[in-house]
């Protein structure tokens, strides 16, 4: 079992938050923020939430900790709205070195249409290198958990750190850090098809090639276009060697041929994406690099189509490190109707904790950036990992330590 490999598949996360300190900065006066719920007390509690939340259309929050829970492994949960006010938090599942379901979840889960909740655990399964798990809600408020899928050793993949995505006929899909056909150390992208009243049967897409310039080491889950296609990123490789933007296109064969996008690290380009992409309505890719851009502390990049074949790289925003924050790009990027786009950074911002930015488009390929909130300030979070939006146009999210007990919290930003 690779279970060296925890520090490894943590580098991203950890350091954008490691040199942050607590101080008191104002914030966006439009905005009001809520801690729904501060880890680490009581001592079962979860410690170091994972970024990619789900909200049902109840209220109620999902989604998992790295560490924590009854055994120490990571824990699933659910904070719902409780009467009068405040979030009451539950512990739906503490992983289990000694369980199937795996250990080490660190990406959030994703819902289906019955309420039942799909992720991964980076490692442990039935065979230590990871598994995909599924957690059904039963009445009376309990849940039952099954293991989906559980990796093996090569040339299986390795240690997924994703979230998962859903295809149109309830295929998951998601990659893996590691493993695949050329090595311990490629990754995958992965398909998990659903059998009636069976196990689910799971198929290699692509194994990336370490050290090649197909990219290797992807952190973050992929998407599709209305075609089938399948779009992600890899940290690692490309022809600069700071990670790739990828389409796998499904062959009459059976195989899903990669197509370089984007090689990241070229001069003051952006390096190593380390989340997911995003589609605009015409057809362009969104994301996020943690590093690199004219100041080295990451940018906010557009990929867009040329006719007769290729990408061209626009860059949206490059971060400075300073108010408007640094690193973004591990939690991705959403859209509102309106065509503006919202992210966060692990780092900077007003209270050195990182922020929730908007990017609004001004004209001419051009964009502006304002906070709209800063991490950081005493009993906040510190090193934001993304947002997710209700209906309303509340933003719910996870930083990775900060809080009441250091250890992280699921926030709310309300405009």
């Amino acid at each position: 079992m690779r279970r060296w490999k925890l520090s490894i598949g943590l580098t991203f996360a950890l350091a954008m938050f490691a040199a942050t300190t607590s101080m008191t900065a104002p914030h966006a006066a439009a905005q009001t923020e809520t801690i729904l719920h501060s880890f680490g007390s009581p001592r079962l509690d979860g410690q170091r939430p994972t970024p990619g939340l789900a909200v049902d259309a109840s209220g109620n929050v999902y989604g998992t900790t790295f560490f924590g829970g009854a055994y120490g492994y990571g824990m699933l949960f659910e904070l719902t709205p409780a009467v009068g006010g405040g979030y009451a938090e539950k512990v739906i599942h503490s992983f289990n070195f000694n369980h199937t379901d795996g250990i080490y979840p660190a990406a959030g889960v994703i819902l289906d249409a019955a309420g039942n909740l799909y992720g991964t655990a980076s490692q442990g399964g039935a065979n230590g290198y990871g598994a995909v798990f599924e957690f059904s809600p039963h009445a009376g408020g309990s849940w039952a958990g099954k293991s989906l899928y559980s990796f093996r050793a090569l040339p299986d993949g390795e240690n997924p750190y994703c979230g998962l995505t859903f295809d149109a006929a309830g295929n998951l899909y998601g990659t893996t850090a590691y493993g695949g056909i050329h090595g311990a150390n490629g990754g995958t992208v992965f398909k998990l098809t659903p059998s009636a009243g069976g196990p689910w049967t799971k198929k290699t897409l692509y194994s990336f090639t370490y050290g090649g310039t197909d990219g290797y080491y992807s952190l973050a889950g992929v998407i599709f276009d209305a075609s089938g296609n399948i779009y992600g990123t890899t940290t690692n490789g490309g022809l600069y060697r700071d990670g790739i933007a990828f389409e796998l296109t499904p062959a009459s064969t059976g195989e899903w041929p990669e197509t370089i996008l984007h090689n990241f690290g070229n001069g003051t380009d952006g390096q190593n994406p380390a989340g997911p992409l995003i589609f605009d309505g015409s057809g362009n890719l969104y994301g996020g690099a943690l590093n690199g851009g004219a100041n080295t502390l990451g940018m906010v990049f557009e990929l867009s189509p040329v006719a007769g074949g290729g990408w061209n790289e626009n860059v949206v925003y490059t971060f400075s490190g300073a108010t408007d924050g640094n690193d973004p790009g591990t939690g991705g990027l959403i859209f509102d109707g309106a065509g503006n786009l919202y992210g966060t950074t692990g780092g900077g911002g007003p209270s050195t904790g990182g922020t929730l930015f908007k990017l609004t488009p001004a004209g001419g390929g051009t964009w502006t950036l304002s906070n709209l909130w800063g991490f950081g300030a005493s009993g906040d979070g510190n090193g934001a990992q993304g947002v997710t939006v209700d209906a309303s146009g509340n933003f719910y999210g996870t930083t990775v330590v900060g809080g009441a007990h250091n250890l992280g919290t699921v926030f709310e930003v309300t405009p």
